[in-house]
């Protein structure tokens, strides 16, 4: 089967519709065999992508550079990736369709990670706020250069329909998102309410949306957003481990479980019973591996550890593959064909784990203290670009605030800018536009 651009539909389960782009672009001639099929060619345009490139230098959890371990945002979203990859082969969606979900989840994730996007949201509050999904597809649809409209606009990366409506968490307008509820994954709390689109990429947003049930989300981006829940759940831990801000043997204690479960409900899971979260707890110590003394840093304890967190990974993935296809039977099983079934208990463990960080890692006070900082930081230097009237930023945006018709518009084009700076860049920014 062909689609409406000349690219082969391989995958079983797709359509002409799903390989859809915004913008009509040529067949792509191979110089050599098949020629590549519309997924591929959106999985290597977010690869080659400057968004994707610069989340080596965003904050995950612990900030870049402050350990030559844990993970930024760029190796916590390739290890989404092969995750969400693995799912997909087995539950039949198309495995590049979901790793470019994945590799896509992140990119509109400002400097200094969910703190960063709660100043951002202040300060744009009147705006439309910021979201960093939101962000994601505006940087899909149009800030990451690759495809310009006939009008000479922007269409972004110019992924096909199901591409970018499998990276679409949250396919809704600010309006009609829920209250937030919890905390983030780093620890601040959800303050924001959850969104993927803004009101001036409504058009790109109705396009991808063109048929999809309202406000649910396809099978693929389940299985990113399920991706993203296993990976810097057990890697986090993973982290805090190997830093040594945690030790897994005083799950033991009854006091230390019990503030694990009162942080677990918290942040994660309002309203779940405290004996469920500690069945989950002792389920996870009986996990093969589990260690039984504290960790020391040599070679025999890191290939304990990451064969602990394999298989954790293992486990949660193969039950939710084992669930979703007893209730939805033949292969393959795409777009809206069919729901992820997560057990709950599989929940809960995840909550437990994303609970262990929470209460060992994210409350600690010089945290606290450093992201009231950062959040300065953004808000300061928001300010301080649009006392320059658009001279200070880079060309790309700078033409962009030009075209800009009012206040607003130009707001909005400062917080592209601010939002596509690295944790590094934004401190240089802040220091030569605002100082000390």
């Amino acid at each position: 089967m062909i689609g409406p651009m000349g690219e082969a539909v391989t995958a079983a389960g797709y359509g002409a519709d799903d390989v859809a782009r915004l913008a009509a672009e040529p067949a792509k001639e191979s110089r050599s065999g098949p020629p590549r099929g519309p997924f591929q060619r959106d999985h290597a345009r977010v690869v080659h992508s400057a968004a994707l490139r610069r989340l080596a230098a965003k904050t995950q959890v612990v900030r870049p550079g402050s350990d030559d371990f844990v993970r930024n945002r760029l190796t916590h979203t390739l290890e989404v990736a092969q995750i969400g990859r693995e799912l997909a082969r087995a539950l039949g969606c198309d495995p590049d369709v979901v790793e470019t979900a994945c590799l896509a989840h992140d990119l509109g994730h400002p400097p200094f990670g969910h703190n960063g996007e709660r100043a951002l949201n202040d300060v744009a509050a009147d705006v439309g706020g910021f979201e960093g999904n939101a962000q994601t597809l505006r940087i899909l649809t149009r800030l990451e250069p690759k495809r310009l409209r006939p009008d000479g606009s922007s269409a972004g990366l110019n992924l096909t329909r199901a591409s970018l409506d499998a990276a679409t968490k949250y396919p809704w307008a600010r309006a009609d998102a829920p209250e937030p509820v919890g905390a983030h994954a780093d620890g601040s709390p959800r303050q924001i309410r959850k969104f993927g689109v803004y009101a001036d990429d409504a058009e790109a947003f109705a396009w991808l949306r063109a048929g999809a049930p309202p406000g649910r989300t396809c099978l693929e981006a389940q299985a990113m957003d399920l991706a993203d829940d296993i990976a810097y759940s057990v890697h986090d831990v993973e982290d805090a481990v190997a830093a040594a801000r945690m030790d897994l043997t005083v799950l033991g204690d009854a006091s230390e479980r019990r503030a694990v479960v009162a942080a677990v409900v918290d942040w994660y899971l309002p309203g779940a019973a405290a004996e469920a979260l500690e069945a989950a707890i002792d389920r996870l110590r009986a996990t093969p591996g589990w260690p039984d003394r504290r960790y020391s840093g040599t070679r025999a304890d890191q290939a304990a550890l990451k064969n602990l967190t394999s298989e954790l990974i293992g486990r949660f993935c193969s039950e939710v593959e084992e669930h979703t296809l007893d209730a939805h039977g033949d292969l393959p099983l795409t777009r809206y064909s069919a729901d992820l079934e997560v057990p709950l208990r599989t929940r809960e463990e995840i909550a437990v784990l994303k609970g262990l960080a929470a209460h060992y890692v994210m409350r600690t006070g010089d945290r606290v203290t450093l992201q009231v900082r950062q959040r300065d930081v953004i808000e300061e230097l928001v300010r301080a670009l649009q006392k320059t009237g658009g001279e200070a930023l880079e060309p790309v945006f700078r033409a962009d605030h030009d075209l800009a018709s009012g206040e607003a518009a130009r707001l909005r084009v400062i917080v592209d800018q601010v939002a596509s700076l690295t944790d590094a860049s934004a401190l240089a920014w802040h220091q030569q536009l605002v100082g000390s």
